[in-house]
């Protein structure tokens, strides 16, 4: 127990000691103050000490969010028997001790009615103790939760920028190698491949910082980039198109083509007699492009950017992945069509969304319950001692007493029993069900 606690519970045997001295006690004397005050510490500190090991072993070995149900059934039965217990301890020091009573006497009569209500009122404060601690609990989390999502979807987001930037300078470097090669070969041809490539340049400079692009305007770019390839290689190489119209205004990634167009020509040779036949076709909801396999004998080392640049890519923003199939005949990549435009961040956002969401509904729940119990805990009691004031005869409380607990049971067991479970698993199937579909 941290030296605040026992500040606030000096505080409140002060308080509880004053105040039972003046309304409640006749003789107003030094000793009989001292007397009360010595009582409502026994009290404070014996039931605020006894919860708090309580609690703090509770804590210890179950936690308020990983194990909600345990931790609540448990607190519940282990306050409990801990208040009952040390409320009867304290009452028998009370008034067994101090003010010398009869024993047989100590559960009957008022001093009976004393330890019933006494018992209320600690596991009404403990119950309000529990319920600010799970509150509590379940805050922390959630914020560190958020906080955990939020460094992803930022760390997410940076590593997918680092992957975007290295498009520029790939493209320009490769784009320069063709172009020298050209100026050797044909000066007319390379002219004509500077005014194609600057235009280009300008898609990859629009199209480098979006996350996704439309299938139509990848391929009119790819057409485009193709149709540079034929500048310098001529009937070296073939491209056949055939992308299914339906899927043209799905989303790829942008540049993807053309950095997978590059590896064909990059990693194969070709020539007039064996020509590198290219084809970029859809199918299954995978954007298909494929060439026959005429490897060259010496590559230069990858600077690693083609292919790994997309799978990253597309990791960063779909589970969907990005299949490479390689034979003795053909290579052959497969890349996601994706059917709705997200960002690198969306991923992480939306579980944390929902775990928000969800912490705050269970939140809302708990809170509801607790205070319904602590409502119990304080209106009961009163309706009881209105009853046994007015008509002693005629015990009237059984009614609300059983009705409203019955309804508390029913409460409990559809925030901590079977009933939560149950939904829970209703839903799970039904969404299975649908994903099956």
């Amino acid at each position: 127990m941290n030296r605040k606690s026992l500040i606030t519970i000096s505080w409140i045997t002060f308080f509880i000691g004053t105040l039972t001295f003046v309304f409640f006690t006749r003789e107003k004397t030094p000793e009989l103050y001292l007397l009360n005050i010595v009582i409502a510490a026994i009290y404070s500190f014996t039931i605020s000490i006894g919860n708090g090991l309580v609690n703090d072993f509770l804590n210890r070995k179950y936690s308020w969010v990983e194990d909600t149900r345990t931790r609540t059934v448990l607190g519940i039965l282990g306050t409990l028997l801990v208040n009952v217990v040390l409320v009867l301890f304290c009452n028998y020091v009370n008034f067994i001790i101090f003010q010398k009573q009869n024993t047989s006497e100590f559960f009957s009569g008022t001093m009976g009615f004393v330890n019933w209500f006494t018992i209320n009122i600690a596991l009404l404060i403990s119950a309000v103790l529990h319920a600010k601690g799970f509150i509590e609990a379940w805050k922390s989390s959630t914020r560190q939760e958020v906080v955990q999502q939020k460094l992803i979807a930022k760390s997410a987001n940076a590593q997918f920028e680092s992957l975007k930037n290295q498009l520029d300078p790939h493209f320009l470097f490769n784009s320069l190698n063709v172009l020298s090669a050209l100026i050797d070969e044909n000066s007319e041809q390379a002219q004509r491949f500077t005014s194609s490539m600057s235009k280009i340049y300008r898609y990859v400079l629009e199209q480098k910082d979006k996350e996704l692009v439309t299938v139509e305007e990848e391929i009119e770019f790819a057409r485009t980039y193709c149709d540079l390839l034929k500048t310098r290689f001529e009937d070296s190489v073939t491209f056949d198109f055939n992308v299914n119209e339906r899927d043209l205004k799905s989303y790829v990634v942008p540049l993807s083509l053309q950095l997978l167009l590059e590896n064909c020509i990059k990693h194969n040779f070709a020539t007039s007699g064996k020509p590198l036949n290219i084809k970029i076709y859809s199918e299954n909801g995978y954007l298909f492009i494929e060439n026959n396999l005429q490897q060259r004998e010496q590559v230069k080392e990858s600077a690693g950017i083609g292919l790994s640049n997309i799978v990253q890519r597309y990791a960063l923003l779909t589970k969907q992945n990005v299949f490479i199939e390689k034979s003795s005949d053909f290579f052959r990549v497969k890349i996601p069509i994706l059917t709705q435009k997200t960002t690198a961040m969306n991923t992480p956002l939306s579980q944390e969304s929902i775990a928000y969401q969800k912490a705050s509904k269970r939140v809302k729940e708990l809170k509801g319950f607790y205070g319904n119990l602590i409502s119990y805990c304080l209106v009961i009691p009163f309706l009881i001692f209105i009853n046994l004031r007015t008509s002693s005869d005629y015990h009237w409380f059984w009614w609300p007493m059983l009705g409203w607990g019955l309804g508390l049971s029913l409460n409990a067991v559809k925030v901590f029993g079977i009933s939560s479970n149950w939904e829970e698993k209703q839903i799970q199937k039904i969404l299975d069900k649908e994903n099956s579909k």
